[in-house]
């Protein structure tokens, strides 16, 4: 059997940070303690030498762009980028091609990610206009849920038929993602802007076309119609200030009916980096002003946001450099949303324990994922080890998205990741992902 110890780490789990050791023995964490020894000769001893260890992030939102864009991105390559960045466990979208909305072409995706996947893996079940049948023979054990866009983003997923959004909300116990954002508030801006600039419009006006009324018109919605409902409401990456008024910190988050996700590019940039940036922070939602991300801070530290993730979409470069009306939104983040959450943390925003708490404890809570995102005997052993003192720049030699670039280029994070682990596979060390294909389908407890 496979054997661990992680010796002398600082081991980050349910709010404290405590000094110890862990012990694996085949996929299961089976010891942890203060000091521990090794049992048989045959155990491999892994000194964390006084750095973090947290459970591996789960994000609950990606494109890994498999099947049919896999220009841009692919389960094997995608999922290595994530591990490299101390994210075990990824819940990935819909609106590949063909989109997931049968259950035979959800079913594909699962196949697919069993041979190639070095992370754990689920997928989300897509509705669309005419499919409720289809969303309905969802198996909430083996499926994180169906994912609604309220707003066209890659691929034509947009649903808009009030009465079908109704019955899905009415007949699903399943968790309901949703993208929000308004279409005919979008379509009017665009054409405003259109008037004045033709078809050269600067990405500096994307966050006022994807205006903040776009987004809280239709996150409003999706939340009054959960309410009225009673469905399980998760709202994907928030963008605004507006928006934080429709969730509640007053209530644990086993509890809430209603939970909200932010992704990491809407914590770190404003519409101020379009100027340098351009079309590499073109995102749905669109990242929107300073007064929004102070706004988003808030309610992540206060509790009315649950999870930070990433929205994780490759496009390639020679497609972003197209002008701004055709190049596509969304980017690359899963390699480095650990280290970008550390950088919050050493600039005074956010703290250890809180980043595991909203990376790793609430995604596992919020889908009640089986065993996973706690450091606890019994749990699977998916784990990073952290480093809060060891800088290194982004740059192409280490960039592992198959589209070879990252908004972080030329940055420099003070942390790094030093190890992962997966279903105990010791995966990543030494800035190599190792050839272990260890990711298992994620299983959920309801």
């Amino acid at each position: 059997m496979n054997r661990i110890l992680i010796k002398n780490a600082k081991i980050v789990n349910e709010g404290k940070i405590v000094e110890g050791d862990v012990l694996i023995e085949g996929e299961i964490i089976v010891e942890i303690a203060e000091s521990i020894s090794a049992k048989s000769s045959d155990t491999k001893i892994i000194d964390a030498e006084g750095n973090y260890l947290i459970p591996g992030a789960i994000d609950d939102q990606v494109h890994f762009r498999e099947p049919g864009l896999t220009h841009k991105g692919d389960i094997s390559s995608e999922s290595k980028a994530a591990i490299a960045g101390g994210v075990t466990s990824f819940i990935e979208q819909p609106n590949t091609v063909p989109n997931a909305v049968t259950q035979e072409i959800l079913e594909d995706k699962y196949q697919i990610a069993s041979e190639k996947s070095y992370a754990n893996y689920s997928f989300m079940m897509g509705a669309s206009n005419d499919n409720l049948e289809e969303v309905l023979k969802t198996n909430p054990k083996n499926v994180a849920g169906i994912k609604i866009f309220l707003g066209s983003s890659t691929g034509n997923m947009l649903v808009d038929n009030e009465a079908v959004l109704e019955r899905i909300f009415s007949s699903t116990p399943l968790l309901i993602a949703v993208h929000c954002e308004d279409e005919q508030t979008i379509k009017d801006n665009l054409e405003k802007y259109k008037e004045e600039y033709g078809e050269n419009v600067p990405v500096t006006a994307h966050h006022l076309i994807r205006s903040a009324e776009a987004c809280y018109s239709s996150s409003s919605k999706a939340v009054a119609l959960a309410k009225k409902t009673g469905a399980r409401l998760h709202v994907f990456h928030l963008s605004t200030a507006k928006e934080m008024e429709l969730f509640q910190n007053n209530i644990p988050l086993e509890d809430k009916k209603i939970t909200a996700e932010v992704c990491v590019h809407h914590l770190w940039f404003t519409d101020a980096d379009y100027a340098t940036k351009g079309n590499l922070i073109k995102w749905n939602p669109a990242v929107k002003t300073e007064a929004d991300r102070d706004a988003l801070w808030e309610a992540l530290l206060d509790g009315r946001i649950d999870v930070i993730a990433t929205d994780h979409a490759p496009h390639t470069l020679e497609e972003k450099k197209q002008p701004y009306l055709k190049a596509p939104s969304g980017g690359p983040l899963v390699q480095h949303s650990v280290v970008a959450m550390f950088e919050k943390h050493f600039q005074g925003k956010i703290s250890v324990e809180k980043i595991v708490e909203k990376m790793c404890h609430n995604p596992a809570k919020l889908f009640r994922i089986e065993k996973r995102g706690f450091i606890k005997e019994g749990f699977y052993a998916d784990l990073a080890i952290v480093n809060p003192a060891s800088p290194w720049t982004v740059n192409k030699s280490n960039i592992l998205y198959k589209c070879g670039w990252s908004p972080f280029e030329g940055f420099s994070f003070k942390s790094r990741i030093m190890h992962t682990f997966v279903n105990g596979q010791h995966v990543f060390a030494s800035g190599k992902v190792k050839e272990i294909k260890a990711g298992q389908r994620l299983l959920f407890d309801r």
